[in-house]
């Protein structure tokens, strides 16, 4: 949800900028099941434009509605919105509504927490109570620090009458395409639809760049040993995609002492198991939990054919592993949907 939330703040200052107020809505808790679950968020300028949804659709105009309110007073308020009759999810929502103000030294510190893959958390104040209670509001903690999202709130007093809605968020999910062929291309059209911070590295002399490829945020045409891999972290996917079995290897060698989430290899697994046996040839020393990210062929068994089909399986399978989740069809899934 981390990039979610940094749209939001994107968003609101493009908005801020034109003279636009903004509110945040936020799902701080459910009593049975919906759509989405507690921490998501949107956003709603006051020309009526909404960003982000909490829901699949049907709760939206109601939180619109409701914002009006906190449009002319300035004072937040919890809405709950009973979906056990109007939806057929079987939850009640609590929804805290909040006027959207961070100041320009929170935008300094989050901005730079996103650059250094910092982690933050988000303090939500709130009561399941709809009666205007004072205090409700969220905070964001980055660095031992509280930023307050509203700008008259200077300094965080706790009031012990209220819940906290506590939410961790960790760094922006990357995807690292290493390669810049047709299939890489459509891998990082998907990958964008889902959110994730994508960069692309090819070999020294390719000749794209990154308007090739939409969605990503960052293109190198740099040989395997001058790749940076220091920002390579435990919530980054790497796909290796060079169609060139010495180059792969090259990639790999240098990423041994990373500690990515996920490792894609194309091609078959006789192909996965050459690279293996060179890469420990090479690197005896190598950590078996370096060895266990790794994944080849790349993606689930879905039956795909076309490029954009084994992007769909590639970007599942990375989903997968890295929410620690058996591929399955929903309807054999027992219990409920989220855990």
């Amino acid at each position: 949800m981390t990039h979610e939330f940094k749209d939001i703040v994107n968003q609101a200052e493009v908005a801020r900028d034109k003279g636009i107020k903004s509110i945040l809505a936020s799902v701080v808790a459910l009593e049975g099941s919906s759509y989405r679950k507690p921490g998501v968020r949107m956003l709603i300028l006051e020309d009526g434009k909404m960003i982000g949804a909490v829901s699949g659709g049907c709760v939206e105009k109601e939180i619109l509605l409701q914002s009006e309110s906190v449009f002319k007073t300035g004072q937040s308020k919890i809405i709950t919105y009973d979906g056990r009759y109007r939806l057929g999810c079987e939850g009640v929502l609590y929804i805290l509504i909040e006027v959207f103000e961070p100041d320009d030294s929170f935008k300094k510190v989050f901005f730079n927490a996103l650059e250094e893959r910092k982690s933050f958390e988000i303090w939500s104040y709130y009561s399941k109570a709809e009666a205007f209670v004072s205090g409700l509001g969220s905070w964001v903690k980055i660095k031992g620090s509280f930023f307050s999202l509203q700008s008259h709130a200077k300094k965080l007093k706790t009031n012990n009458s209220l819940s906290i809605f506590k939410q961790y968020m960790p760094p922006c999910f990357k995807l690292v395409i290493i390669g810049a062929e047709h299939d890489a291309v459509q891998l990082c059209k998907y990958a964008a639809l889902t959110g994730w911070e994508i960069a692309i590295i090819s070999g020294p002399s390719e000749s794209k760049s990154v308007v090739n490829f939409p969605g990503a945020i960052s293109f190198q045409a740099v040989s395997a040993e001058n790749m940076e891999t220091t920002s390579i972290d435990n919530q980054t996917a790497i796909v290796l995609m060079t169609h060139n079995f010495a180059n792969d290897l090259r990639y790999l060698v240098q990423l041994k002492n990373t500690n990515p989430v996920y490792i894609g290899l194309l091609g078959p697994s006789k192909r996965r198991e050459d690279l293996l046996s060179q890469l420990i040839e090479y690197c005896p020393d190598i950590e078996a939990a370096f060895l266990d990210s790794i994944h080849g062929p790349a993606g689930i068994n879905i039956g795909s054919e076309t490029p954009q089909e084994i992007a769909v399986s590639i970007i599942a399978e990375i989903l997968s592993v890295a929410r620690k989740q058996d591929p399955i069809s929903l309807s054999k899934k027992k219990g409920k949907i989220h855990s």
